[in-house]
């Protein structure tokens, strides 16, 4: 996994190439303590999915708690790089509802 900061408040995560469940709690520990680095009430947290090949139950229960951490935080999360795979999963599942994409 790779951090970087920016000089806006927000935080970018590079998402493992297999975002499941070997993966889940590092990523999502990782994912909180950026969100925690920046002032509640305002920030965003990118999540770079860029290099993810496969996402399994495991790892989108651990975007929704990522988001949940966030929503608590009044914090935002953007998904960039998201495969037209896990798109089509989000949709299906209807949690692309819950998150903010970027544009490609």
């Amino acid at each position: 996994m790779t951090v970087s900061t920016t000089q806006s408040p927000s935080r970018v995560l590079q998402a493992p190439e297999n975002l499941g469940l070997a993966t889940r709690e590092t990523f999502r520990l990782e994912a909180n303590s950026l969100l925690d680095e920046m002032a509640e009430g305002n920030g965003c947290l990118i999540v770079d999915l860029g290099a993810t090949r496969q996402v399994d139950s495991s790892g989108l229960s651990a975007l929704v708690m990522i988001q949940r951490h966030a929503t608590d935080r009044r914090q935002k999360v953007l998904l960039r790089g998201v495969a037209a795979e896990l798109e089509y999963t989000l949709v299906l599942t209807k949690l692309d509802e819950l998150f903010h994409f970027a544009q490609p």
